[in-house]
């Protein structure tokens, strides 16, 4: 009796898993619909020399020492962050996500720029 409660544990937890899965994966977003979108706000969070040197076009700096400041800026939009390999962008999506604000990780300079350069 025993041997058969766990093997039915051991299969609704399998069961469940996969199903919880799919739901995310049905979920998740198209950062390139979102970047190429005309009613997105690119956020580059580098410090002000790097953004100076180099951005995503249309991009506004705010670097993410000042996110948590600013993020009133930014309800209400649509809001792609960004920085140099994705760390500072992970950290601003979750203060911005925080905060109420529609955000969407776009990891690094390269990649948004790659996303902005695809043909249509």
């Amino acid at each position: 009796m025993k041997l058969k409660t766990f093997y039915l544990l051991i299969f609704s937890f399998i069961v469940f898993s996969c199903k919880t899965q799919n739901v995310a994966a049905n979920q998740k977003v198209n950062i390139i619909e979102i970047v190429k979108s005309q009613d997105v706000t690119l956020v580059d969070v580098r410090i002000p020399e790097q953004f100076a040197e180099a951005t995503a076009e249309n991009a506004i700096n705010i670097p993410l020492a000042e996110i948590e400041n600013r993020s009133s800026e930014l309800k209400g939009k649509k809001v792609v962050v960004f920085c140099n390999k994705g760390i500072q962008a992970d950290q601003a999506v979750e203060i911005l996500k925080k905060k109420g604000v529609e955000v969407y990780d776009g990891t690094s300079l390269q990649n948004v720029k790659a996303i902005q350069n695809l043909k249509n």
